[in-house]
Parts: structure tokens; sequence; C-alpha cells
């Protein structure tokens, strides 16, 4: 084999490696951002935190009402 030969077929294994890499590279990262959504969709406080903390900050202002009448505080 000549030296050409080597070189040619040593460039086309390393851009070939290059390419795969790349590739498992993109992969990996979609997969962590997969893995992302799904933590954040299983955590209990994620897209629905807003409406509970509205139901948290009534039912908190509730407890303030009933705990001044009997308190015997006029509102």
């Amino acid at each position: 084999m000549s030296f050409e030969t080597i070189l040619i077929v040593a460039s086309a294994a390393l851009l070939g490696l290059l390419i795969l890499s790349q590739a498992v590279l993109r992969a990996w990262h979609g997969w962590l951002e997969l893995k992302r959504l799904e933590l954040d969709r299983a955590r209990p406080g994620g897209d629905a935190s807003a409406a509970s903390r509205i139901d948290l900050a009534d039912l908190r202002e509730r407890l303030r009402n009933l705990e001044a009448i009997a308190a015997g505080v006029d509102l």
C-alpha cells in the first residue's frame, strides 16, 4: 500500500469517527433533555404550581377571617 492510500483511508476513518461522535453527542443531549422534562413533570410543583399557590393563598385568607371571627374582631 502506498502512503497516499494509507492517508486517504486514515482520513476517511477519522471523518467517519467525527460524524459518529457528533451523532452520539446529539443523541446524548436529547436524552438528557428528555430526562430533564420527565423530572420537571414528576415534580409536585411543576406547571400547576401557580394554581396551587392561589388555592393556598385563598385558604390562608379564609383561615385569617375565621380566626378574626373567633377572636371577636370585626373585619
